[in-house]
């Protein structure tokens, strides 16, 4: 890439900057159709890259904003009026040239229920594990759009690529956080044991409810009423989590006005013990490791040998149990006329999601995290608009996200981690 032709605040300085989100969601100018009488717009900025890294951006004022990576291809028939909008941002992104075709585009229509029509206009370019830069590839979470089938190829080859490198500080890379947002298309009967098969690959399965209907088979309304319902995610959701009853994965389910679901499996784990590691495993000697009891075994010393702890003494309460997780957190928004247009919530909510677990959050905390980045994406057409306050202090829509965040916590009624 030639470096003179990109934006300053968008040139390939991340070495000294950690990254805590990376998406391989493709960018996209989109052009938005509503029913009559609101007017189409086009040359928005969009795309499953864009709104994710959005959503991470809305919780990393500078300089965490240089946190967030993501990718965009510029075509011939880039807006000017895009690019100017990017290197607001201040992120991370890495812009490439490509004056040989056109940016890829896309046309969305709703009808009146909000369900979303989508087609591509231009030939899209696919981004792939090849397209991280090595700053890029330490990242701590990674957003992935696609087909199971092809999830668990960028899964196997981000880890490739990740072997041998190392962080800002040199040291080797903490295991990174896989968020994985199937694509409608192949969210049917037919690819569920596709789906299945990748769960243990990764961290946060998040499809929305009409794409985990999909893979049960089922519409995911409520009969009587023609809403989204509650007790079909909640029922789709204990089956695929009792299909996999061994791994560790979440499922959070995008609802629209329901919120969103959490469901994970509980289980056991190692006791963490002061330092912030696991205890370490002590090697047993040989001779409790191999053959049977014998009538003079030395029951005691067996015993000690097998809970003794590495300073000699008797380890009690190793074992930590995770009662797992089965909640709904609400949508921010309660009044419907506050969304304007739902285009990029989803994949607004996903960014979110990712950057807070990417911080060290728990999935209920980093799930509210991702439901004030989407409340923030749909209230206007396009992405909201970057400013500053009296105080100096970073806004979006006139509003301070992190205020924003400490009320719906409130409203929530749980104590974020900190």
């Amino acid at each position: 890439m030639d470096a003179q032709n990109v934006p300053k605040s968008e040139t390939d300085d991340t070495a000294s900057h950690e990254i805590d989100f990376v998406t391989l969601g493709m960018f996209i100018i989109d052009e938005i159709e509503f029913l009559p009488p609101t007017p189409p717009v086009k040359d928005i900025l969009g795309g499953a890259g864009a709104y994710s890294a959005l959503g991470a951006r809305l919780f990393s004022p500078p300089p965490l904003s240089k946190s967030v990576g993501w990718i965009v291809d510029k075509g011939s028939d880039f807006p000017p009026a895009v690019e100017d909008l990017i290197s607001t941002w201040d992120t991370s992104a890495l812009i490439r040239h490509t004056p040989e075709r056109l940016t890829t585009r896309g046309w969305n229509g709703y009808d009146e229920h909000q369900n979303r029509a989508f087609r591509y206009t231009t030939p899209k370019r696919r981004l792939t594990a090849e397209d991280l830069t090595p700053d890029l590839l330490t990242a701590r979470s990674f957003h992935l759009i696609c087909s199971p089938k092809r999830c668990r190829e960028l899964v196997t080859e981000v880890k490739a690529r990740r072997s041998g490198l190392s962080g800002p500080d040199v040291c080797a890379l903490p295991k990174p956080i896989f968020i994985w947002e199937p694509v409608p298309d192949l969210c049917t009967p037919d690819e569920l044991l596709n789906c299945t098969n990748v769960l243990p690959l990764i961290d946060i399965i998040s499809p929305n409810h009409t794409e985990l209907a999909g893979f049960m088979g089922d519409s995911g309304l409520d009969p009587d009423t023609g809403e989204i319902s509650t007790k079909a995610v909640e029922r789709a959701c204990e089956q695929l989590l009792g299909s996999m009853p061994l791994q560790s994965f979440a499922i959070v389910v995008r609802a629209g006005e329901k919120g969103c679901y959490l469901a994970r499996n509980g289980g056991r784990k190692r006791k963490v013990i002061g330092n912030g590691k696991p205890r370490p495993r002590t090697k047993k000697p040989s001779s409790l490791l191999h053959g049977g009891l014998r009538p003079d075994t030395d029951m005691e010393a067996l015993f000690a040998g097998l809970l003794q702890d590495p300073e000699g003494t008797i380890a009690r309460e190793e074992i930590e149990v995770d009662s797992g997780v089965e909640r709904w957190i609400p949508a921010y928004h309660t009044d419907p006329s506050k969304v304007v247009d739902p285009t990029g919530g989803g994949n607004t909510f996903l960014g979110g999601l990712a950057v807070a677990l990417a911080r060290g959050k728990n999935l209920e905390e980093a799930a509210s995290w991702g439901s004030i980045a989407a409340s923030f994406a749909i209230e206007q057409v396009g992405t909201p608009v970057l400013g500053k306050d009296d105080q100096g202090n970073e806004t979006w829509n006139g509003v301070v996200v992190q205020e924003r965040f400490e009320e719906f916590k409130t409203r929530l009624a749980f104590s974020a981690s900190s």
